[in-house]
């Protein structure tokens, strides 16, 4: 969490955009077999909420993730797939949180061993993305990219195109970062998730606000086009 990373941003520029017979979950027409909202009492450090199933709604088109106080702490979301998929084109159009200590997110996740590509809004300054991976339970990959909008204003389209050898992640279809050292190879989950950060993290993503709730993050669909 936090820093810049240590590889180099890719100077080829690549653009690639989701088709419409590669979005496997589309919340406009309620196509979202094989995802399902996770419920739960707590989370350890990082997260300073538990994740609440009432949180994730779809209606008016859209998945809406909620950040709310309850009268336990915090109720967070979190979307994800049954499924686990491998090396491809993962995607998303969504719209971040915007709230000091909130983090919004797509990825994929795998356990243990801990394999994970990640795309994270940190909600003090959405006018930036976060891009990490972990290998093994190996991170300290992080590059934040200075998008020149705010990601909470509209929707936008963020993905990753996932390979043995390297990950490359694409804003509104151009191609802005590569990542090649010690590259993710085990298949994960797709995931989607909002979050507080513990006031240990508060260096990492702003100390949380609380006064702003209820926050929410938006999704209008989710891609993916295997590498096969």
């Amino acid at each position: 969490m936090g820093g810049s990373g240590n590889i180099p941003p890719s100077n080829v520029v690549v653009n690639k955009f989701t088709a419409d017979e590669n979005k496997i979950a589309i919340f406009e027409n309620g196509d979202v077999h094989g995802f399902w909202a996770r419920n739960d009492r707590g989370n350890g450090p990082p997260f300073n909420c538990s994740f609440s199933n009432a949180n994730a709604v779809i209606e008016n088109g859209v998945l809406t993730l909620s950040l709310t106080k309850t009268d336990r702490g915090y109720a967070g979301a979190e979307y994800r797939s049954g499924t686990k998929f491998s090396y491809g084109y993962y995607s998303v159009s969504m719209k971040a949180a915007k709230c000091p200590g909130v983090i919004s997110s797509f990825f994929t996740y795998t356990g243990w061993p801990w394999h994970e590509s990640d795309i994270e809004f940190l909600g003090d300054d959405t006018t930036r993305v976060q891009f990490n991976y972990y290998t093994d339970g190996e991170g300290g990959h992080e590059y934040v990219y200075e998008l020149g909008f705010d990601a909470s204003e509209d929707f936008h389209e963020y993905g990753f195109d996932w390979q043995p050898d390297s990950i490359t992640w694409y804003v509104d279809g151009k191609s802005v970062y590569m990542a090649t050292v010690n590259i993710p190879s085990q298949a994960g989950h797709i995931m989607m998730n909002l979050w507080n950060v513990a006031d240990s993290n508060a260096g990492w993503a702003g100390k949380f606000d609380e006064s702003k709730l209820p926050v929410t993050a938006q999704y209008q669909w989710i891609g993916y086009q295997s590498a096969e």
